[in-house]
C-alpha cells in the first residue's frame, strides 16, 4: 500500500505488471490499479493475438499398452515403473508429441545480460511424449496450464515441480503437462545424479528401452531441438483439443526445476523472444548459466553449464518470471553469481534452510542415503506452492508477488552466505522451522559428500542445552512457532491453505516440558 497523500505518477510496464511511482492515496491507488489491470488485460490479449506463427506438435495419438505410464515417483533421482494415480477429481493421460523441430545457433556472444540472439539452424523429426493431468470437471478448470520441462538429471524423466506443487495445482484447478523434452529421457544416456534404488535399475536407459511395447516408436533428435519441441507442445496445448479434453487455456506457465530450470534460462534468453509461447515462468533451482546448445543427436553438457558464464534473465520480455532458489543452489550451482534486481517482470525468492533435493522431494530415497547427517527436511515445497499461487495472481490481475529478502552474504570477489552462531543462514525467506529452530536446516553437507548428498543438504539437531536456552517450555516454543507462521502467511510466502503442512514441521517434543 502507498501511504502518501498525493498521487504523482503510476506507470504500467508490460503485460500484467504494475509499478507505482511517486505517492498516491489508497483510494487513488485502488482506482488506478483497476484502470491499469484493464489496460494490462487488453495488452495481454493483444500480445496473445500477435503471437508469432509456428508449427504446433501433433498430440492426437494417446499412448497405451506396455507397463503403463512411466514417470519416476518421489524425486528427480528415483525411478519407479508406474506413476502415481491422479488426485481425486483429476484424470491422467499420456500422448505422443510429434512433428519437425528446429535447432538454434547463437549469433554473437552469450552475454551476461541475457539478451541473446538465436537463429534457426537445422531441422529434424521428433516423436516424444507428454503427460497430462487435468480436472475431470471442466467447470473446475482455472485456465492455467503448468507446462513442466521434465528433469533428466537422474537418468530418467521425472516431474519434480509437479511433486513439489501438486497440492496447489489441484486445489486451484490447474492443468499440468509434463514434456519429455530432452534426449536422455527418451533415448537414454549418461546419468548425472546416481541414487539408491530398490527396484530394477532403469536409470540412463530411456523410455524406448524401459518399455518398448509402449514407447518403442519414440524418437528424439537431440537436446538442440528440445527448445522448439517445448515451444511446439505449448502451441498445441494452447489450442485446447484432445489432451485437455476440450478445455481452453487462458494462461500457460513454463516450469522447470534444476537441470530443467537451467534449460529454461537458455529458453527464456534465446528462444522466448522468437516464440512467445508462454505467459509466465516458474523457475526452481537454476544455476548461474544456461544449458548449452547441443549438436544434433547429442545430449546437452550440463557440466559445461555449471562452469559457464553467469547470466541473468533478459529484462525486455513481458512474460513474468518467478525464480525460487534454495540455500544449496547458491553454492553448489553458483546462483549467487546470477542474482538480479526485482523489477516489473521479475521476482527472486531465496529460501533459507532449504536444499536442492530435500526429504520431501527424495521420498523413500532420503532414508537410504548415507550422507553423515540426515538430509534436509525443510519446507521448500510450501514456499514453492505460495510462489505458484503468487505467479497466478500476477498473470491474472497484474499484482506482482511480494518482494523477498535476499540471503546475507560476505563481501569480496567470491561472496559466501552469512550464518548465525547455530549455522543457520541469515536473510532470505524465513519459515517457522528456520525462525524457531530445534534443528539446523541447511544446504551444508559433510566433507567428501557424494553428488546426491551435495544436493540434499542436511538436518542437524541442536543440543538439548541450546534448545533449553531458546525455549523455556514447549508452550513457549509453540507460541513462537505459530507467530512465525502467521508472519510468513501475512508476507505471502506461505499460503493459509498450507497452514497444516507447515505445522507438521513443528517439533515441540524436542523441547523440555
Amino acid at each position: 500500500m502507498i501511504s502518501s497523500r498525493t498521487c504523482t505518477a503510476i506507470v504500467a510496464i508490460g503485460a500484467g505488471a504494475v509499478v507505482a511511482l511517486g505517492g498516491c492515496s489508497r483510494g487513488d491507488t485502488v482506482e488506478a490499479s483497476r484502470s491499469l489491470s484493464a489496460s494490462s488485460s487488453a495488452r495481454s490479449k493483444a500480445a496473445t493475438a500477435a503471437r508469432p506463427p509456428g508449427p504446433a506438435a501433433d498430440l492426437s495419438q494417446e499412448l497405451s499398452g506396455g507397463n503403463g505410464v512411466f514417470l519416476p515417483g518421489g524425486s528427480a533421482t528415483t525411478a519407479s515403473s508406474m506413476s502415481s494415480p491422479p488426485p481425486k477429481g483429476y484424470v491422467a493421460h499420456e500422448y505422443v508429441a510429434s512433428g519437425t523441430a528446429t535447432s538454434y545457433r547463437a549469433e554473437g556472444e552469450l552475454t551476461r545480460d541475457g539478451r541473446w540472439t538465436f537463429v534457426p539452424a537445422d531441422s529434424a523429426p521428433y516423436r516424444t511424449r507428454i503427460l497430462v493431468r487435468r480436472p475431470a470437471d471442466p467447470k473446475r478448470f482455472s485456465g492455467n496450464v503448468i507446462v513442466e520441462w521434465l528433469n533428466v538429471s537422474g537418468g530418467v524423466d521425472s516431474g519434480p515441480d509437479y511433486d513439489t506443487t501438486h497440492e496447489e495445482i489441484t486445489r486451484a484447478g490447474d492443468a499440468w503437462v509434463g514434456v519429455s523434452a530432452q534426449l536422455i529421457g527418451v533415448m537414454g544416456g549418461p546419468v548425472l545424479v546416481k541414487a539408491p534404488t530398490s527396484g530394477p535399475d532403469l536409470v540412463g536407459k530411456g523410455l524406448r528401452a524401459i518399455d518398448p511395447a509402449r514407447y518403442g516408436t519414440l524418437q528424439h533428435p537431440g537436446d538442440g531441438y528440445s527448445y522448439d519441441i517445448f515451444t511446439q507442445v505449448a502451441r498445441a496445448i494452447r489450442l485446447g483439443g484432445t489432451p485437455l479434453g476440450g478445455l481452453h487455456p487462458k494462461r500457460l506457465i513454463g516450469a522447470g526445476e534444476s537441470q530443467s530450470a537451467i534449460a529454461l534460462v537458455t529458453y527464456i534468453n534465446g528462444v522466448a523472444p522468437l516464440a512467445q509461447a508462454f505467459d509466465g515462468y516458474l523457475i526452481h533451482s537454476r544455476g548461474a548459466s544456461g544449458l548449452p546448445l547441443a549438436a544434433p543427436g547429442q545430449a546437452a553438457g550440463i557440466a559445461d553449464s555449471l562452469s559457464g558464464r553467469p547470466t541473468i534473465f533478459r529484462t525486455d520480455l513481458d512474460a513474468p518470471i518467478l525464480d525460487l532458489q534454495t540455500e544449496s543452489d547458491t553454492g553448489l550451482l553458483g546462483s549467487l553469481a546470477a542474482r538480479q534486481p526485482d523489477d516489473a517482470h521479475f521476482r527472486l525468492w531465496e529460501v533459507a534452510g532449504t536444499a536442492h533435493a530435500d526429504a520431501r522431494l527424495l521420498g523413500a530415497v532420503a532414508t537410504q542415503l548415507d550422507c553423515g547427517l540426515p538430509v534436509n527436511n525443510g519446507p521448500m515445497h510450501v514456499v514453492v506452492k505460495a510462489g505458484l499461487h503468487a505467479l497466478d495472481t500476477w498473470l491474472r490481475t497484474g499484482t506482482p508477488p511480494p518482494k523477498a529478502p535476499r540471503f546475507e552474504t560476505t563481501s569480496g570477489a567470491k561472496p559466501e552466505l552469512r550464518r548465525d552462531a547455530d549455522g543457520i543462514v541469515l536473510g532470505g525467506i524465513r519459515t517457522p522451522p528456520v525462525d524457531v529452530p530445534v534443528v539446523v536446516l541447511s544446504g551444508v553437507v559433510q566433507p567428501g559428500a557424494s553428488t546426491i548428498c551435495l544436493l540434499s543438504g542436511s538436518t542437524k539437531p541442536l543440543t538439548a542445552a541450546r534448545i533449553a536456552q531458546l525455549y523455556p517450555s514447549q508452550a513457549a516454543y509453540t507460541k513462537r512457532y505459530r507467530a512465525s507462521m502467521a508472519r510468513a502467511i501475512k508476507a505471502g510466502h506461505v499460503l493459509a491453505a498450507d497452514r497444516r503442512a507447515m505445522l507438521a514441521y513443528a517439533q515441540p517434543q524436542l523441547v523440555q516440558p
